[in-house]
């Protein structure tokens, strides 16, 4: 197993000991980057906010320590978000 296997299917900014998906919170999937397969809990935030894009962070990133990722949701896709780039 690869890390980014055992990676797939956490939730991004999730506590280690429970990093697995809520049944009761809708998420999206990070595609490509630094955290890619991570999915992100989209509850709470505005469609808008997604489609603009929003700033990770993230370790390894190409910035590494206090870098960001951007990713935005697809057109007509709500469940996927592409990312953009990174940033410091």
């Amino acid at each position: 197993m690869d890390w980014a296997e055992i990676m797939r299917g956490r939730v991004y900014g999730a506590d280690h000991d429970d990093a697995g998906p809520r049944p009761d919170r809708v998420y999206a999937e990070l595609v490509g980057g630094p955290l890619d397969g991570l999915l992100l809990d989209v509850t709470d935030r505005p469609e808008r906010e997604l489609r603009e894009g929003v700033a990770l962070r993230t370790e390894i990133g190409a910035h590494g320590p206090g870098g960001r990722a951007r990713y935005a949701l697809r057109t007509a896709d709500d469940r996927h978000l592409d990312w953009r780039g990174d940033s410091p």
